[in-house]
């Protein structure tokens, strides 16, 4: 059963036991523009507890707000993940135990293997920013669309009828192009600061503008996103970067205010010009969004966040030589620098370690037809090197457009069988000791110069290698 199908049931199940009950928000606006939505709401005046009693297999993301998952049933072929223990509103359990269950059914499950059902309900105070303060159930649709963030994102469908109900006139905004928050924009905002990022996301996602008292209450309350969450800012930044639309993402951002705000370092790359002859795109700024337009889509998170720091060293390197403007020490800059942009995002080590290599690493492709082959074998090599290239591939296209490096990488790669490019090493640490050799620092000196010489096709046997390291390394 599809999660569309699956949502419907619900609704008829929950209109059967005589509740309210409508698919609502981001499903409903990508249904009426002919998108297939990522998943599927239900919003109902049936309260947690009730939504329980009528699905025993559910399990409470958010009861003290109203929102309980029901998982998509299990199929015969066993493609959706097994329905987990009932956590009842009648079962004789703690909050704390009910809580604890919670989130470890929440992580064992996803949002696309369940359907989220939210209680009408209204929202008082928000004084962490983010969650209320105390929530009211509701009997009234129109009640609980009001606490919404978005016009476009607080429209109810009944999938049985196939009517829209708009108290907020989402329907407008969609026909005219517009992001508009429902209500007071600052009221909207101050309730979950992330709502501006969201604001851009969507803009930028769906070539809307952002409308005029909107985008106002944003620039005025962007040194407010700092209330938000380091995690959840990096999750919407990520989004941005990934779903096809980052530089019109990202030029929204500069103009809300919130670039300087989340990514100072980036906001500092704007009118920092760059060499005509190498760079006659523009300054630093121009040739980053330009990058970020021809990301691929889907793209690899790393990748587009290697695309967007790669020259995140430029601006304080800018200088202008006799000979023309440069930036010294730009690419070691740059590591420092997004290291720690990932370490106050809060990214996790292995993305960390792909972002750096990629900032580290692109302007290694300038000498690529230099490089001794053990040398060339090792840089192709390195993880997830299709990354690397594709950085390459849009720093040129961004840049000078020449595709000369980029090819000659390519056609190499291609013309080299597989296991010359990681060959089974020809001697160990073992082999040397058995040789007469002293275990030390300089094992690694000499199993790097055989390694090497091997790459290079200068050696083909072990035999061959013991003889390369008697003659190089004398014993000690």
């Amino acid at each position: 059963m599809t999660q569309k199908d699956f949502s419907i049931s619900i609704i008829r199940t929950l209109r059967e036991h005589g509740h309210q009950s409508y698919l609502v928000g981001g499903c409903v606006r990508d249904l009426l523009l002919g998108r297939d939505p990522a998943d599927y709401d239900v919003t109902t005046d049936a309260t947690p507890k009730e939504v329980m009693r009528i699905f025993p297999q559910t399990y409470a993301v958010g009861a003290q707000f109203g929102v309980v998952l029901i998982p998509l049933p299990k199929t015969s072929s066993g493609s959706s993940q097994e329905n987990k223990p009932v956590i009842s509103s009648e079962a004789e359990t703690s909050q704390s135990e009910v809580s604890a269950q919670s989130r470890d059914l929440a992580s064992s499950n996803s949002k696309a293997n369940a359907v989220e059902v939210a209680t009408f309900r209204s929202d008082i105070g928000y004084s962490d920013g983010r969650h209320p303060d105390q929530v009211r159930f509701s009997k009234s649709p129109q009640e609980d669309v009001q606490r919404r963030d978005f016009t476009i994102n607080g429209l109810l469908l009944d999938p049985i009828s196939n009517q829209v109900l708009d108290y907020v006139g989402g329907r407008r905004d969609l026909d005219a192009k517009i992001i508009r928050t429902i209500g007071d924009p600052a009221q909207r905002f101050a309730e979950d600061k992330l709502r501006m990022l969201r604001a851009v996301r969507f803009a930028a996602r769906f070539n809307y503008a952002i409308e005029p008292e909107t985008l106002s209450a944003i620039q005025q309350l962007a040194p407010q996103i700092h209330q938000v969450s380091r995690e959840r800012v990096r999750d919407e930044l990520t989004k941005m970067l990934t779903e096809g639309h980052a530089r019109p993402a990202f030029l929204l951002l500069a103009q809300s205010g919130l670039l300087k705000e989340v990514l100072p370092e980036i906001e500092k790359m704007k009118g920092v010009e760059q060499p005509p002859q190498f760079h006659p795109e523009g300054d630093v700024f121009i040739h980053t969004l330009l990058l970020l337009e021809k990301l691929p889509h889907p793209c690899p998170p790393t990748l587009a966040w290697g695309a967007l720091l790669h020259d995140v060293g430029k601006p304080p390197t800018f200088r202008v030589a006799p000979d023309r403007i440069r930036f010294d020490g730009h690419v070691e800059v740059g590591v420092k620098m997004a290291e720690e942009i990932c370490r106050r995002l809060r990214f996790s080590n292995d993305d960390t370690e792909q972002i750096l290599a990629l900032v580290n690493n692109h302007m290694r492709f300038a000498s690529v037809q230099q490089m001794k082959d053990s040398t060339f074998k090792k840089f192709v090599r390195m993880p997830r090197f299709d990354e690397h290239l594709a950085l390459h591939r849009i720093d040129c296209l961004s840049s000078h457009g020449d595709l000369t490096l980029y090819d000659f990488t390519r056609e190499k790669i291609a013309a080299m069988p597989p296991d010359s490019v990681r060959p089974a090493p020809l001697l160990t640490g073992a082999d040397l000791i058995a040789a007469g050799y002293t275990p030390g620092p300089r094992f690694k000196e000499i199993l790097t110069a055989v390694e090497d010489a091997q790459l290079e096709n200068r050696l083909h046997t072990s035999q061959e290698a013991m003889d390369f390291v008697r003659t190089n390394f004398l014993m000690q």
